[in-house]
Parts: C-alpha cells; sequence; structure tokens
C-alpha cells in the first residue's frame, strides 16, 4: 500500500511538472539522452501519444522490454520501482488511464513524450485554461489598441511564467527525487 501511495504522489508531482513546463525542455535523469537514444533504437515503431497495453503487458513485450529494462540496472536508481504511467499522454491520471509500470518504463515513454512534443498538449491546455480565465474578468471587446496592449502584457505574463517554469521544474524535480529516496 505504501509503495501505491508513493507511485501516486510521484505521479501527481510529474502531471503539475508537465502542466506548468513546456516539457520539451524538461530533463528527468541525468542520462535522459541515453534513456531516449536505447529507447527509440529498440522501440522505433511504438506509438507513444495512446499506449497499447498488448505493447507492454503481454508475454512478447516483457520479452522485449525485460532486456531494455535490464541495461539500466545500475545506472538509473530505482529502475524497476513500480510507477504509474498515463496510457493517452493528452489525459490527466485517471482509473482508466493508468497503468503500473517499471520506472524505467515510464521514464524511457515520458522522456520521449516530452522530446517528441506529445506531453505539450497538457502544458498547452493548462496555460489555456489559465489564459482565459485571465481574459474574462469582467471585460468586453476593445478596441484594436486594447488588443495589442493584451497582447503586450500577454507576452510579458509568458516571460515571468517561463521564470517561473524553470523555478518549478527544479522544485518538482527534487521533490521527484525526495520520493524515489523515501521509497528506497
Amino acid at each position: 500500500m505504501a509503495w501505491a501511495m508513493k507511485a501516486m504522489q510521484h505521479a501527481e508531482v510529474y502531471y503539475k511538472l508537465i502542466s506548468s513546463v513546456d516539457p520539451q525542455f524538461l530533463k528527468l535523469t541525468k542520462v535522459d539522452d541515453q534513456i531516449y537514444s536505447e529507447f527509440r533504437k529498440n522501440f522505433e515503431k511504438l506509438r507513444i501519444d495512446v499506449l497499447d497495453t498488448e505493447e507492454l503487458k503481454s508475454e512478447s513485450a516483457k520479452e522485449k522490454w525485460r532486456p531494455f529494462c535490464l541495461k539500466f540496472d545500475g545506472i538509473v536508481e530505482d529502475f524497476n520501482y513500480g510507477t504509474l504511467l498515463r496510457l493517452d499522454c493528452s489525459q490527466g491520471y485517471t482509473e482508466e488511464n493508468t497503468i503500473f509500470a517499471p520506472r524505467i518504463q515510464f521514464l524511457a515513454i515520458e522522456i520521449a513524450r516530452n522530446r517528441e512534443g506529445y506531453n505539450k498538449a497538457v502544458y498547452t491546455s493548462v496555460h489555456d485554461k489559465e489564459e482565459e480565465k485571465e481574459g474574462n474578468h469582467g471585460r468586453g471587446k476593445g478596441a484594436d489598441s486594447a488588443q495589442a496592449e493584451e497582447k503586450g502584457a500577454n507576452r510579458e505574463r509568458e516571460k515571468a511564467k517561463t521564470n517561473k517554469g524553470e523555478e518549478k521544474e527544479k522544485e518538482a524535480n527534487k521533490e521527484i527525487r525526495k520520493s524515489s529516496e523515501i521509497a528506497i
């Protein structure tokens, strides 16, 4: 039960991270490049936007995944620790959209989703909702100059969000490391 709670905490931290920082710039481990290149070398045709559980959990899939995972024993801490993995990367962690997977499988798929732009949908949808809230505070449609002024203000907010996002990324990475250490 304790490891399931830790897995859920890890999932929540990770989802907050990809919601607040552009995922293409995230670094989940010190060996992201190695994980990504090995993953794509071994699973070049694996569809990662919406995962098929058969390609992860069937006996034939396990035969392919096992050697990949074992390559990271001693390289990635807790490489085989149980984590939660979203099946459809455009959605959050729900009972229907989540499976248990070894940590290295989670890392490989999520690093690929980040680098290939699939997780950008989460980041964009969260930021679109924030902009809607900011834009709907009782103001009607204004003249072109008001719209231009608002666009300039939006650019300034985006710059500030980027700086805040970098800070949130550092904090979230600390949380992920801390939850991994506690799990040991």
